[in-house]
């Protein structure tokens, strides 16, 4: 399965926000049109065909690209199996 871009898909959520806010305070068709848009294309990334299920797994993906990998655990005898060769 194809993972989205993180930056895109923060910038499309930022975008839909902003677009959202001025509907909220001017509606205007254009604005209107263009958060359609954006609607849309984060669906399809995401692969929902909810806004709001797109924007809850934006999130999530958001939030697992910036959690660190997990480092393995030492092992009991003190050794993390790298290879001693100079």
């Amino acid at each position: 399965m194809l993972v989205p871009d993180p930056k895109v898909v923060r910038n499309l959520l930022t975008r839909y926000a902003s677009l959202q806010i001025a509907q909220a305070e001017r509606p205007s068709p254009a604005a209107a049109r263009e958060l359609d848009d954006v609607s849309y294309t984060l669906c399809v990334m995401m692969g929902t065909t909810s806004i709001h299920d797109a924007i809850a797994k934006a999130d999530e993906l958001l939030l697992a690209k910036g959690r660190p990998t997990a480092v393995p655990a030492a092992d009991p005898d003190g050794e993390n199996d790298l290879s001693l060769a100079v």
